[in-house]
């Protein structure tokens, strides 16, 4: 591929005849490419510059330090090199997760919902880089939805209706230059969520897989399938060249889903590179407490609950972290109304 598709954002999406002519590329180009690229402005590049600047400040804190952010309520915090696990391979990458920013107080924490309590921030200033970042994404997240919706024929507020009080979150990445030990980054896998929109430094290391005619993309939310792993050494594989300036979007499992399979989750994977990459990627999400169902009603025995889905799979991920187990001990996924 000579280089994904690049897109300017309009100001914001009303349904005219050029955000139509818009959101049927878009569409196509998710169909066909498996990923486009939208382009920033320089508000947003400043806020991406931020956030990667202060990522690279805390991952070279003293191990103990980093191993302080952790939390036994939520997902949140660092997550060490190898604790997370793709097939069930340890993967090689530090991670800090960001998840909404719930405080002890908050009558959800209160009811012991699962992944519901305050973030255990390193520092002020990296606080305010990654929320800002994250709000300027969760804009673009908005316009991206509904001009998914409108190129699908759906009505323009179809996903955007799941996604007020969204579940968004960020995953915050160092990989580290690889080694005679390993070259890889994070195997390959779909994302569980409902749009990955990621940005990156200019190392370079990620990969996606394009659709593949005749080739068939499991429920990766039903616990009997899985993507992980699946296809990882067999072609095609597109290596997405860094860019300035721009951050790369796909699809994750939840509108596979919602679409009946129109739009294919997409699988990707990181192989380590000579030198360290620092990553972001933000999952813009349905609200915890949405049901997840095909716009068709043809597939609603895969309909799912947004919040227990969620947990699941990061208890999937992360079998031995305090959360993990402190969820289990406290059935704290059957505090859910569903």
């Amino acid at each position: 591929m000579a280089g994904l598709q690049t897109f300017q954002l309009p100001d914001s999406v009303d349904g005219t005849p050029l955000d139509l002519q818009l959101a049927q590329e878009l569409v196509r180009a998710w169909r066909t490419d498996g990923i486009l690229q939208v382009a920033t402005d320089p508000a947003q590049s400043r806020r991406t510059h931020a956030a990667l600047e202060s990522s690279r400040r805390f991952f070279s804190q003293p191990a103990a330090v980093k191993a302080s952010c952790i939390s036994d309520l939520t997902f949140s915090g660092y997550i060490a090199s190898g604790e997370e696990r793709t097939a069930g391979e340890p993967d090689y990458s530090e991670i800090f997760t960001v998840c909404p920013d719930v405080p002890l107080d908050d009558p959800r924490v209160r009811a012991q919902w699962p992944c519901h309590g305050p973030v255990p921030w390193p520092d002020d200033e990296y606080e305010r880089a990654m929320t800002a970042f994250m709000a300027g994404l969760g804009v673009i997240g908005e316009k991206l939805l509904r001009l998914a919706a409108l190129g699908l024929g759906l009505d323009l507020d179809t996903l955007t209706s799941l996604t007020r009080d969204g579940w968004h979150h960020l995953r915050v990445l160092r990989f580290p230059a690889r080694s005679a030990r390993t070259s890889r980054g994070i195997g390959a896998h779909t994302d569980y969520g409902l749009l990955v929109i990621a940005a990156q430094d200019d190392v370079g290391g990620l990969y996606i897989r394009p659709p593949v005619d005749g080739e068939r993309r499991t429920r990766n939310w039903l616990p009997t399938e899985s993507m992980a792993g699946r296809y990882e050494d067999d072609e095609p594989w597109t290596f997405v060249e860094p860019v300035p300036g721009v951050v790369t979007v796909f699809p994750g499992d939840m509108l596979q889903l919602i679409t009946d399979g129109l739009l294919l989750s997409t699988p990707h994977k990181v192989r380590l590179n000579t030198r360290a990459r620092y990553a972001l990627a933000y999952f813009h999400e349905p609200r915890f407490q949405a049901r997840i169902r095909s716009v068709s009603g043809e597939n609603d025995g895969d309909s799912l609950h947004y919040g227990s889905h969620f947990t699941r799979m990061f208890m999937r991920s992360y079998p031995e972290r305090v959360t993990t187990r402190r969820i289990l001990a406290e059935d704290r996924l059957s505090r859910l109304v569903r």
